[in-house]
């Protein structure tokens, strides 16, 4: 990689070519888009339009393990491979889930939880960094947004679905069809999902130029050069290797270390905190539906879940698919420059959904309101959930695109870390609880003192 300018701001790139009068690569159906990442001439260069692979994996939601999988996964897809990761992800979660309506035991359930929870590492931080392989900055927005999509959506279809399969053919059958789903996924995916790793001999620091330098370069002939792989190679499970022993291990432990950057660690708290909301809704949706005065079955809780898949399909595309079209617009108002931060004006819908939804689900479920009211809540707090976790994963992605591997790794540790640590307070709380209420007893009894209703 050639020389790279410190100075440069990380993921402030050159996206809108205003006057349209340099010579760099543009996009095709829109003249004034410079790509970002430039595309180089390689034939086998995975962001080339005509070379697009599938991209696709699992869904399924682990404990978490899940997150702090990945820093052995990461390193390893980064290193040898995605496409192996991703195919030995989805084969082992298949055979979790055939295994699973045999367990016996408290202990072989953990047990079964922390392997599964392993094995689908790839699905919660690989996915975003194929995405950043293949697609460029002025539509990296729109596939997060797909891939929030069905990374969320599917643990809303996966209850409408389920409660009929419970319904009509027993809870074992629910982990039976998981399995069923999972083989053809792998079936799919074995035969049409090829390898995203490149080795690119440029950066966003390399690519920065000053206006005055982007008029001055020679056009680029265009012509792709090297030799295409052939079907046969591309089906190779490990096709090569991208990294040297060392930087492996480094991959390891500098996820963590990417922690000190604000960015990064706001993202994925952000990231965490929507999921906050979203694992209540989750976790509450089935308690105060089959209770009275709903009194609903378990497949008329799962058709509940069609209000969710409809609030994430419209947060999602709103803020992918309108994210990157605002995104371009507001560059073309600063001189052709995008800066991350621009797309995060978008979370102002999510500020108002999100209070708004949790107040008519909570407040709405303890008066008994009708269902539909409770289903409307549900579809505006999934849909803020899309919004913020798409625009975080967005945000992190643009700002540092170079490290996305290491950067998704340190942002699902903070996602999947936030709840353990607030969790853990409760230690803090037992240390410190006494002395907090002994301070407190003079004004306490002094409000007792002034009235009380006699709870």
């Amino acid at each position: 990689m050639h020389d790279i300018d410190d100075s440069v701001v990380p993921g402030s790139v050159y996206l809108v070519d205003v006057q349209e009068k340099t010579t760099v690569v543009h996009a095709e159906k829109d003249s004034a888009i410079v790509l970002s990442p430039t595309p180089s001439n390689d034939i086998n260069d995975p962001s080339e339009l005509e070379q697009r692979p599938e991209i696709s994996a699992d869904h399924d939601v682990g404990i978490l393990v899940l997150g702090w999988g990945a820093l052995i996964n990461q390193p390893l897809a980064l290193t040898f491979g995605k496409r192996g990761i991703y195919l030995i992800s989805v084969l082992g979660n298949t055979a979790i889930c055939l295994l699973t309506p045999y367990i016996k035991t408290e202990g072989q359930w953990i047990a079964s939880k922390i392997v599964q929870g392993y094995l689908c590492t790839p699905v919660e931080s690989l996915c975003e960094v194929s995405i950043s392989d293949v697609f460029f900055a002025h539509e990296r927005g729109t596939y997060i947004g797909i891939y929030t999509l069905f990374l969320f959506g599917s643990n809303y279809f996966a209850p409408l679905i389920a409660g009929f399969i419970y319904d009509g053919q027993g809870w074992h059958w629910v982990m039976y069809w998981a399995a069923i789903i999972n083989f053809g996924s792998l079936i799919v995916l074995f035969f049409f999902m090829e390898e995203t790793n490149f080795v690119r001999n440029t950066s966003e620091a390399t690519e920065a130029m000053t206006r005055s330098q982007l008029l001055h370069l020679p056009v680029s002939s265009g012509d792709l050069t090297g030799i295409p792989k052939t079907y046969s190679q591309r089906l190779a499970l490990f096709g090569g290797r991208y990294a040297s022993n060392k930087l492996l291990l480094t991959m390891t432990y500098r996820p963590v270390i990417l922690l000190r950057f604000p960015v990064i660690f706001w993202a994925g708290f952000q990231y965490g905190t929507c999921l906050v909301w979203y694992n209540v809704l989750n976790a509450t949706c089935s308690l105060i539906l089959s209770e009275p005065p709903y009194n609903f079955r378990a497949s008329f809780v799962g058709l509940t879940y069609l209000g969710p898949l409809i609030g994430m399909f419209l947060g999602t595309f709103y803020s992918g698919w309108v994210g990157d079209r605002f995104a371009v617009r507001y560059a073309r108002r600063t001189r052709g420059i995008r800066e991350p931060e621009h797309r995060l004006w978008l979370m102002v819908v999510s500020l108002l959904l999100c209070p708004a939804s949790l107040i008519l689900w909570g407040v709405g479920a303890s008066k008994g309101i009708s269902w539909v009211g409770l289903v409307f809540g549900m579809g505006i707090i999934s849909c803020s959930t899309g919004i913020g976790s798409s625009l975080s994963i967005s945000y992190a992605l643009d700002s540092y695109k170079d490290l996305s591997g290491e950067v998704m790794m340190a942002v699902i540790l903070v996602r999947v870390s936030s709840g353990l640590a607030i969790t853990m307070t409760f230690l803090i709380v037992i240390k410190w609880g006494k002395s907090w209420r002994i301070a407190s007893r003079k004004r306490y009894w002094g409000y007792v003192a002034d009235g009380t209703l006699g709870h």
